[in-house]
């Protein structure tokens, strides 16, 4: 960057000027205006990033991370991995010692996520970045026991390949798939609970709206971040014993349990429904 200029409205300053400097330092354009300098967070390279198709937001991201599960030291298969957003922010979440294997149908978008990791990351230790179809590299992986931790999806029908993930998954293992219209979220569901070893299968949406606090005027702002696209999260279990592995109820057996109080018979302990239960800690399932 040596020896270039930064121009906006607000005035140009040489950007020698800014090397060497403390992170939060202010400089002035020539206009004499003063611009804040530090690095840019996950969020701001995410919206401002090069792209060949609309990019996960900092919103979505969150989810993904945390609804998933992604832990430091995890094996990630990433199927679509666009223009790379998801793909960083699965590469911090894993960190040095996991490790993240993303495919693409097209070129481009390989391509573009490849140089977006790298501006990003600054390498590609714990990535590989590959043209081609993740139902493939799932059989593989189911054949050879090399089993993914996690499994996510930002693809238009991963319904079609739910068996395949189902046998590419750790016992336990969590599948996460983004996808942005009812109809899909609906087919992902259906076909999840047909292949009856997935459990927990939840679908949820974010909306962001920032809030304006100056002094005594405090109110939310009049534009959001609204409805970009639905998580699904399903976790792999062993068949649920007694029910056909294609007996769609409609219903996974945690959502019957707990959205029908009228099966308790009176005088009944809660959890004597007959339901099977999680046996996660966590009080969220």
């Amino acid at each position: 960057m040596s020896g270039k200029r930064f121009n906006s409205h607000t005035g140009h300053f040489e950007l020698d000027e800014v090397v060497g400097l403390p992170e939060g330092s202010w400089v002035t354009t020539s206009r004499g205006n003063l611009l804040l300098a530090i690095r840019p967070t996950m969020g701001d390279y995410t919206r401002l990033m090069p792209r060949t198709a609309t990019v996960v937001y900092p919103k979505d991201l969150g989810g993904i991370i945390i609804n998933g599960d992604i832990f430091p030291g995890a094996t990630v298969v990433e199927a679509g991995c666009g223009s790379g957003a998801v793909t960083i922010a699965l590469m911090r979440a894993v960190g040095p010692d996991g490790f993240v294997h993303s495919f693409d149908l097209r070129q481009d978008m390989v391509d573009r996520a490849t140089q977006n990791v790298r501006d990003a990351a600054g390498g590609m230790a714990n990535v590989s970045i590959q043209l081609g179809d993740v139902s493939e590299a799932l059989a593989e992986r189911a054949k050879s026991g090399e089993l993914a931790d996690r499994i996510v999806f930002d693809m238009p029908e991963p319904w079609e390949i739910v068996d395949q993930v189902a046998e590419a998954l750790v016992p336990g293992g969590i599948l996460v798939s983004f996808l942005p219209t009812v109809l899909q979220i609906r087919d992902l569901s259906e076909a999840l609970r047909t292949n009856g070893r997935f459990v927990q299968i939840e679908t949820t949406e974010s909306l962001v709206r920032s809030w304006t606090v100056a002094n005594r005027s405090v109110r939310p702002d009049h534009r959001m971040v609204g409805h970009t696209g639905f998580i699904t999260t399903a976790r792999l279990a062993q068949p649920l014993p007694g029910k056909p592995d294609d007996d769609y109820s409609g219903d996974s057996p945690e959502s019957a349990a707990s959205d029908s109080p009228e099966s308790e018979t009176p005088g009944s302990e809660p959890g004597d429904s007959g339901q099977s239960e999680s046996t996660s800690n966590d009080s969220e399932g």
